[in-house]
């Protein structure tokens, strides 16, 4: 039997680079509104080939400045996956906005863009705004059909990127589209959470390829406050002169993290080629494995998470632990939460989910799993399904 300390399902990798990018960092002069923020944007940008970047606290805080750039509010509705983190329906609500889900796709666990269709055509014009799909597990969702049902019924489109960066898929013209490059999302946002692609403890980013679009987020970022004296209203005031001009957040994201940030995106496509090879080499043993039923892939997935689903989910999930593998549920259905049952959702009402939800199980996926790791996390479900 394999010894092995635990493995859980996700696990960041700090190098000493990173260390010591963080303590040049701490021993400059900036420990916050200093130059690695707008140089992590910078870079962030360049990788995912989005014209403006914008770092925030964290992906949820990510989300909140994207509904409030596009001033979603009271009485506005607004479509999502009921299998996602609760955030990407939460930053709607913060804004008091309504939010609606599509089923998902049961071969992909994406949001089905055929559900989301039926759900528009199924009200008058003009009563959905807006449309928050999400790159679910990595595996990026063809905006490009998703786009075009959008510009027909009049919806802005927030890309929920957070599983996916380094993630693509390809175009009907044949064109590589990474996610969050804004060409066909209004918005795009991502996580920097320990146990995503770049981890700077907690994090996130905006991507844009619309100006004001951008310059909105800078404002609301900082409390509404700019100092710019070409967005002033009286900008003939003194140096120490700042304006506020809307209700903004402090939803800025510290010099020492984006310096982490940096340093971890200098080998972010590595990480990325080793969870692709991680999950090539699931996929070999789990296609032949009776009781264990795989998701869709692509070329393109981005693979934050590697999910199965077996007929006894709980079961595996308590038997790995005992091996000292510690899986992990994504997610429950947001739809099912105790506040959204409140708001009058209820079991029944999207059943892909649901029966998604009662059969995955997601395994060890990031890149310092070793070889050895990911032959015992196998083995270690062969033995449970074997069972019956």
């Amino acid at each position: 039997m394999f010894l092995s300390p635990p493995i859980p399902y996700g696990r960041q990798h700090i190098t000493e680079a990173d260390e010591q990018a963080v303590l040049a960092t701490l021993r400059s002069d900036f420990l916050t509104q200093g130059p690695q923020v707008a140089e992590f944007e910078r870079q962030f940008a360049e990788y995912i080939g989005v014209r403006y970047a914008v770092a925030a606290s964290n992906g949820t805080a990510a989300l909140h400045l994207c509904t409030l750039a596009l001033n979603v509010q009271a009485g506005q509705r607004v479509i999502t996956t009921p299998i996602t983190f609760a955030a990407s329906a939460n930053c709607v609500r913060y804004c008091g906005g309504e939010v609606h889900f599509a089923d998902i796709d049961p071969s992909t666990a994406l949001i089905d863009l055929k559900a989301v269709r039926r759900l528009l055509e199924s009200h008058p014009r003009g009563h959905f705004h807006g449309l928050i799909p999400v790159d679910f597990a990595g595996l990026p969702v063809n905006l490009e059909e998703a786009r075009q049902l959008a510009d027909e019924f009049g919806l802005w489109i927030i890309e929920d990127a957070c599983h996916a960066p380094g993630g693509s898929f390809v175009d009907s013209h044949g064109q590589e589209q990474r996610c969050g490059n804004g060409q066909l999302a209004d918005l795009a946002i991502f996580s920097f959470h320990p146990v995503k692609h770049i981890a700077t403890g907690e994090g996130g980013m905006v991507t844009t390829n619309r100006r004001d679009l951008y310059e909105r987020l800078l404002l609301l970022r900082t409390h509404g406050i700019t100092k710019d004296p070409a967005h002033m209203h009286r900008p003939d005031q003194g140096g120490w002169y700042m304006e506020m001009q809307e209700l903004g957040y402090n939803y800025r994201l510290p010099d020492m993290l984006c310096a982490l940030g940096i340093s971890q995106l200098q080998r972010a496509d590595d990480g990325l080629a080793r969870r692709r090879e991680l999950a090539r080499r699931y996929d070999e043993e789990f296609a032949a494995m009776p009781g264990v039923q795989l998701l869709q892939t692509s070329v393109g997935h981005a693979y934050h998470l590697y999910i199965v689903q077996v007929a006894d989910r709980r079961g595996l999930y308590d038997f790995l632990r005992t091996k000292q593998i510690f899986a992990q549920v994504h997610y429950i259905p947001v739809h099912l939460m105790p506040y959204y049952q409140e708001l009058g959702w209820k079991a029944g009402d999207f059943p892909h989910a649901e029966a998604y939800y009662e059969h995955c199980l997601s395994l060890p996926m990031f890149p310092t799993l070793t070889d050895a790791e990911q032959v015992y996390v196998i083995e270690c479900v062969r033995e449970f399904v074997s069972r019956g």
